[in-house]
């Protein structure tokens, strides 16, 4: 399938600032984006293997290296204490990567507590409105909580823990151990997860499996890693991750040992827990709905693309009476969640 690789960024409207700032995603933050492109120099990192990973570890001149470390280290607290600092006299930015492929241009930086030499990694990014709208559906309709703060055009994303989704299909789908049902499971729900709140371009490199030991054998969750292309393709099959090609083997290991009826029960119990999760969050929901649906964040024809494709999916001519990407967005969540008082008070 053709991809919009040069997908342009969107830029964040009023109504959309205003949401962030009622649910505490903006923070003022002592490091912005363009701090980071300030490095003088870079050179490409490795896996363990020794394969370029497309990566470059960055540097910086000492003082500005020294700034930056302090700064970020308040980025992390802000993050993940929020804002508590008696914490960050034994945290050092120790590592700052970036990646030139990304539509975001992403800095990965590593946090290492000098204490026990322990690391964790936080991202910083160029705000696109796509991407917020995409954490923000993510956090409210899936079993996923995401963790980020926008500061100006600045956005910092914690890290998403998992096995990337290209890696796992190649060293771990065909290991004895792995309990391929569960997983067939998961990846139907979160096949549907995609559908129903229309992100696209889930090829295995933009998600994440993490698997947890159970006291019998293991639980698989999917996760979505990159949300650049929440609602902007007109094609139905970009939201379905199923079609893309990359994901094959895992879709014949889903045809192996699901039948039709047990993808069915695996849709219909995720369709019914994204709509217990929207009643939970009607009030969020309908305010980041209604920003979403004043914002344009496609191509006009790809609307319209889209609207006919869904009306088609869907034996209705709902999606007429939309407008745009995030009319498009509440009809569908409207459709296949069903009309619930979660839904009504979205608009």
């Amino acid at each position: 399938m053709d991809i919009s690789r040069k997908k342009p960024p969107y830029p964040i409207t009023p109504a959309l600032r205003q949401y962030l700032r009622a649910y505490d995603r903006e923070a003022l933050l002592p490091v912005a984006y363009a701090d980071l492109r300030q490095f003088t120099g870079s050179f490409p990192l490795l896996d363990r293997a020794g394969k370029d990973t497309l990566w470059q570890t960055v540097f910086f001149e000492p003082q500005t290296l020294r700034e930056l470390s302090q700064g970020l280290t308040e980025v992390y607290a802000l993050l993940k204490t929020a804002g508590d600092l008696s914490f960050s006299e034994q945290l050092v930015a120790d590592r700052i990567d970036y990646c030139e492929f990304g539509n975001s241009r992403p800095f990965r930086v590593r946090i290492v507590n000098q204490l026990n030499d322990n690391y964790d990694y936080f991202y910083v990014k160029q705000a696109d409105a796509s991407r917020l709208y995409g954490l923000e559906l993510e956090h409210l309709l899936s079993p996923n909580s995401m963790n980020f703060l926008v500061s100006g055009d600045t956005l910092i994303e914690e890290h998403i823990v998992g096995i990337p989704g290209d890696d796992f299909i190649r060293k771990n789908l065909s290991q004895p151990h792995l309990n391929q049902v569960r997983l067939a499971k998961e990846f139907v729900k979160f096949n549907e997860r995609c559908f129903v709140r229309l992100l696209g371009d889930m090829r295995a490199y933009n998600y994440v499996i993490a698997v947890t030991p159970d006291f019998e054998n293991e639980q698989y969750r999917v996760k979505a890693i990159d949300f650049d292309q929440q609602s902007y393709e007109g094609r139905r099959a970009m939201y379905l991750p199923q079609f893309f090609k990359d994901n094959a083997a895992v879709v014949a290991m889903c045809a192996r040992h699901l039948k039709p009826e047990n993808v069915r029960q695996y849709q219909t119990e995720e369709r019914a827990l994204m709509a217990r999760r929207a009643r939970a969050e009607r009030h969020r929901l309908r305010d980041l709905l209604a920003a979403m649906r004043r914002h344009e964040l496609a191509p006009p024809e790809k609307v319209t693309q889209l609207k006919a494709e869904l009306n088609r999916y869907h034996y209705t001519d709902a999606f007429d009476q939309c407008d745009s990407m995030g009319d498009i967005v509440r009809q569908n969540l409207w459709l296949m969640l069903g009309a619930s008082g979660a839904l009504r008070a979205a608009g």
